[in-house]
């Protein structure tokens, strides 16, 4: 797939990931004229609900629901990521797709594939910049900086994006993925997706760090450089 240069490239471990943690972040930037590319590690094939492929609609559903410019699946095994091969992956999407900001998951979540995926993302966006790696991979890519975002978990973030707006967006994206929070099959088992109290924690977190910005809803990102202003004056 030829991927085009975008400005925000997001990555998440599963189909989904990126809904729930930055669904309206995406929205919004690509509703005020932003190119967004999202990317996918792994057709979440170890998923109790859902079949890889059904989770390939849902997650094409879901990009055109936000109108990202495009959506790449790099169809890692779910529950191994990581080590060199995955890397240079991930370091020839970077390259391919030249962003200006990364957005990946939160290094801390009870999932061990959202820890794991980050630490690759991380270190592949590392591995981009250094021209004398892997000479054949495209020419050396270095983004502005990474921004982490919350999945299952919660935590101080360096700064929340304001996505009242574009909440009814987010909604509608989450709701493509029927077969991980409405599945319908005669053999779906209940899990903690599927149970409106998955939904409820998504959105009483968006909606507590809202309530703190003074706004109705807002995403938290945490980065780990420090953010430089002019000053002491808010605006």
């Amino acid at each position: 797939m030829s991927l085009e240069p975008v400005e925000i490239l997001a990555f998440g471990a599963h189909p989904d990931d990126i809904e729930i943690g930055l669904g309206g972040t995406v929205a919004k930037h690509i509703a005020a004229g932003h190119r967004v590319g999202l990317c996918d590690l792994t057709r979440g094939e170890m998923g109790t609900n859902g079949t890889p492929e059904e989770r390939l609609t849902e997650a094409e559903d879901a990009r055109a629901c936000v109108g990202a410019a495009w959506r790449e699946n790099l169809a890692l095994p779910d529950r191994a990521l990581g080590g060199p091969d995955h890397a240079r992956l991930v370091v020839d999407v970077i390259r391919r797709a030249r962003p200006r900001v990364i957005a990946l998951p939160y290094w801390e979540d009870r999932h061990p594939d959202h820890t794991s995926a980050s630490r690759l993302v991380s270190d592949a966006a590392f591995s981009a910049a250094l021209r004398r790696y892997e000479p054949g991979a495209g020419e050396a890519w270095r983004v502005d900086w990474l921004c982490y975002y919350f999945i299952n978990t919660t935590g101080p973030a360096s700064f929340v994006v304001d996505v009242s707006v574009h909440y009814e967006t987010k909604r509608r994206a989450l709701a493509c993925y029927r077969s991980q929070f409405a599945p319908q099959d005669a053999d779906a088992v209940a899990t903690r997706l599927t149970f409106p109290t998955f939904m409820r924690l998504i959105e009483s977190r968006d909606t507590h760090f809202g309530a703190l910005a003074g706004v109705s809803f807002a995403e938290g990102i945490l980065v780990k450089d420090l953010i430089v202003r002019d000053g002491l004056l808010r605006r």
